[in-house]
C-alpha cells in the first residue's frame, strides 16, 4: 500500500510514563494528560511505571487508580534505572499507538497530538525534537549536542539530534522493539534501528515543573557510554589504531638508536627518554585495557540472563509479581495485552 493511501484509525491510545520520586508532579501530570488526551472518541490508557521510588508516588498511584481506572501503575521492587522501567511499562503496553513521556512536565502532552496527527497520515515513529531546551544549562546543551554528534560518527545507526524518548510508536514498532531484550538499554538507538517510517515533531521544552533531575552529570556520562558501546565497536577499533600507531612509533625509534649507535656512537643515555616512554605506553595499554574490560562486562552481563527487572506490584497484574527474561518474547496480538506471570509446562518422557 502506497505511503498516505490509507488513514490510520486510532481506537486506543496507551501513555507509558516512568518515573522516580515523582509524587511532588504525578497528580499535575494526570490532569493534564487526562485534560489533553482524554476527550477524543479514543480510548487512553496511562502507564506510570515507579522505579522504586523513596517517597508516596506509590500511594498516589493507588488513589490515582481508584479514582480513574484509566490510570494504572506498575511498581519495580527497587531502582532499575529509567530505561528498564520504561521497558516494564512498554512490555505491558496495550494499544494501537504507544506514547513515551516523562513525568517531570518538561515535554508538553499537547505535541502528543501532533504526534498522532502523523501516525494517522502513515508514519511509524513520531519523535519530538526539541527547538530550545529551558531550565537547561549550556555545558548540558552542549554535551547532549557533542554526544549525538560523535554516536552518529561512531555508529551506522543515525540517531537524530536533540531527542530523548518522548515519542508515539505504532503498536507493530512496539512488537519489534519487546523482541530486544539486551540488558545495557538505549531505547532511543534501538528504536532508530528498527528502522520504520520516523519523522520529527518540533516543540520547545520547558523547564521542569517539581523535583530534581534523575541523570546527574555522572549518570550521563554513563548513559551517553552505554548509547556509544552499545551501537559501535569503534571504540574497539580505534585501541587497534592506536596500538599500532605506538607499535610503529616504537620499531622507528629502535630503529633510530640502532643507526645512531652504529653511525654516530653516541648512544643516548637517559632516565628521561625511558620514563616517557614507559609512563606513555603503559597509560595507552591501561586504556585499551579498560575498554576491551568495559565490553567484556557488557558481554558478562549479557550471558547472565537475568531480567530485565522485577515487578513488586501492579494494578494490571494478577498472577506472578515476577516479568521474567524472555530472549524471544512472543508479539501480542493487537489488543492482548502481555502476560505478566510465568507458566510452567510439564515435560514427560
Amino acid at each position: 500500500m502506497e505511503k498516505n493511501a490509507y488513514v490510520r484509525n486510532l481506537h486506543k491510545l496507551c501513555v507509558v510514563v516512568p518515573g522516580l520520586n515523582e509524587a511532588d508532579n504525578l497528580r499535575l501530570l494526570y490532569n493534564e494528560l487526562v485534560r489533553v488526551l482524554g476527550k477524543y472518541e479514543w480510548e487512553l490508557e496511562i502507564i506510570f511505571v515507579d522505579d522504586g521510588s523513596t517517597d508516596n508516588t506509590i500511594e498516589l498511584c493507588r488513589k490515582l487508580n481508584q479514582m480513574d481506572r484509566r490510570f494504572q501503575y506498575v511498581s519495580l521492587s527497587r531502582n532499575f534505572g529509567h530505561q528498564r522501567a520504561l521497558t516494564a511499562g512498554l512490555d505491558v503496553a496495550v494499544g494501537d499507538a504507544v506514547v513515551i513521556i516523562d513525568a517531570d512536565l518538561q515535554d508538553p502532552p499537547e505535541v502528543v497530538l501532533e504526534m498522532i496527527d502523523l501516525w494517522r497520515q502513515g508514519v511509524d515513529v513520531a519523535y519530538g525534537q526539541r527547538r530550545s531546551r529551558e531550565g537547561e544549562t549550556l555545558f548540558k546543551k552542549f554535551t547532549a549536542k557533542l554526544f549525538y554528534r560523535v554516536l552518529a560518527t561512531l555508529s551506522g545507526t543515525t540517531i537524530p539530534e536533540d531527542t530523548g524518548d518522548f515519542r508515539l510508536m505504532d503498536i507493530r514498532v512496539l512488537e519489534q522493539l519487546r523482541n530486544l531484550r539486551e540488558q545495557s538499554r538505549f531505547l532511543r538507538g534501538l528504536v532508530s534501528w528498527l528502522g520504520f517510517e520516523q519523522r520529527p515533531v518540533y516543540y520547545d521544552r520547558k523547564p521542569r515543573h517539581a523535583g530534581t533531575t534523575k541523570y546527574p552529570f555522572l549518570r550521563m556520562v554513563r548513559f551517553a557510554w552505554d548509547g556509544i558501546a552499545t551501537f559501535s565497536a569503534m571504540p574497539l577499533r580505534l585501541a587497534t589504531f592506536l596500538g599500532s600507531i605506538l607499535s610503529m612509533a616504537a620499531f622507528a625509534f629502535i630503529a633510530y638508536l640502532v643507526f645512531r649507535e652504529i653511525w654516530y656512537k653516541d648512544f643516548i643515555r637517559g632516565w628521561a627518554s625511558i620514563m616517557v616512554a614507559v609512563v606513555g605506553i603503559g597509560g595507552v595499554q591501561l586504556l585499551v585495557i579498560g575498554i576491551v574490560g568495559e565490553y567484556l562486562a557488557k558481554a558478562f552481563d549479557e550471558v547472565k540472563h537475568r531480567p530485565l527487572y522485577i515487578v513488586r506490584q501492579s494494578s494490571l497484574a494478577s498472577a506472578s509479581p515476577i516479568i521474567p527474561f524472555r530472549p524471544a518474547p512472543s508479539t501480542p496480538m493487537m489488543g492482548e495485552r502481555l502476560s505478566v506471570g510465568t507458566k510452567e509446562e510439564n515435560h514427560s518422557d
